[in-house]
């Protein structure tokens, strides 16, 4: 199942390469990944799926809540994001 992570990071050098690192290291695969700058911030939008089904989005989140400089704004399945972004 695919989820849909948006994130919002500080433009700090690293910054996106961390958040990157993490998703992969907590056994996610990154199916798509769009990024816009917002000032000061970076705002993320991820699918990931876990690579076996004992992976849960909701634990990722929580690791990426404590990542420094990033915050979590939402978490999603894949076919609602998909919905909002057809009909915008």
């Amino acid at each position: 199942m695919t989820d849909t992570l948006q994130i919002h990071i500080d433009r700090a050098d690293g910054s996106l390469q961390r958040l990157i690192g993490l998703v992969e290291r907590r056994g996610f695969h990154i199916d798509a990944m769009s990024l816009s700058d917002e000032g000061a911030m970076r705002r993320v939008q991820l699918q990931v799926r876990g690579r076996d089904a004992g992976r849960c989005t909701e634990n990722l989140g929580r690791q990426i809540d404590k990542l420094i400089g990033a915050t979590r704004v939402g978490c999603a399945p894949a076919p609602f994001a998909y919905r909002d972004s057809v009909a915008a």
